[in-house]
């Protein structure tokens, strides 16, 4: 009898590529993978979907957390408190999936998406706070990455906790991971720097996206999605990688930029479909 994951091998290339491109913008590539499952499963309901891609996102957050630790562009304080707000949002929008409908499921992906796209294209850079002086209510943090590059930035951290707290019920209810709402966020709203954003994101998106797959897997919604998310983990285990190597070679506006017109494809696309 055939192993059944070797019918699902041609879904390893798909993870390595959403691996790659999901790391270099720090937004885990379940934005790009949720869109092709469902043009790929059309049939399958949305936890399903969702279900698969949170676990893929979770995999590919851990390997782009690797490779950006070595390169220490993680903010880990800031990291851990937005984690912990993620984790309820995260279990809840798990929770809320399994009640939606499939066409209602697509129309509010769609929506989120070309708002997203709309947002970045028109202000796609911001110009990083570098004061070291404490303003009222926010914290101050420095941090030097492997190549000797130094980052200053302040923010308010009850702000980014009640973001994060938004971020992970979105991200686990159409199972994009959160990134392409939590980049935009600490650049733009918490003025981090875009490449300490993709990094930062990345790690918390893998404690994220763990906190919600345990939730799919309790109410059975996992169970119709293994032999798939292990052919896609492969990819983007590797795939991550190689996007953390990019970033260093493209310029933060641009990463920015890409984000902001594959969302607008992607988006558009979705809504296509829905209608």
């Amino acid at each position: 009898m055939q192993f059944p994951i070797e019918h699902y091998l041609w879904l390893i290339p798909l993870g390595f590529a959403v691996g790659a491109y999901g790391t270099l913008i720090g937004a885990g590539g379940g934005f790009v993978l949720v869109p092709i499952l469902l043009l790929l499963y059309p049939r399958e309901s949305p936890d399903t979907i969702t279900s698969i891609s949170l676990a893929v996102v979770f995999f590919n957050a851990v390997s782009g957390s690797l490779a950006y630790g070595r390169m220490k562009r993680i903010d880990y304080k800031s990291g851990k408190l937005f984690a912990v707000a993620t984790v309820p949002g995260a279990i809840l929008g798990a929770i809320t999936t399994a009640v939606i409908p499939r066409r209602v499921f697509d129309i509010v992906f769609g929506v989120l998406l070309l708002g997203a796209a709309a947002f970045l294209i028109s202000t796609p850079s911001r110009k990083t706070n570098h004061s070291e002086k404490h303003s009222l209510g926010k914290v101050v943090r420095k941090l030097t990455e492997a190549d000797g590059t130094e980052h200053v930035y302040s923010y308010n951290p009850t702000l980014g906790f009640i973001l994060s707290l938004g971020v992970g019920y979105i991200s686990s209810l159409l199972g994009i991971g959160g990134g392409i709402v939590h980049v935009p966020a600490l650049v733009h709203l918490l003025s981090f720097p875009v490449h300490i954003a993709t990094a930062t994101s990345h790690f918390i998106l893998a404690i994220m996206a763990f906190a919600g797959t345990l939730v799919h897997i309790k109410t059975g919604a996992f169970h119709c999605g293994v032999y798939r998310t292990a052919a896609l983990s492969v990819g983007v285990v590797t795939g991550a990688q190689l996007g953390a190597k990019l970033s260093n070679r493209i310029h933060g506006l641009w990463i920015i930029r890409c984000l902001g017109i594959a969302l607008g494809f992607v988006g558009l696309r979705i809504m296509l479909m829905a209608v």
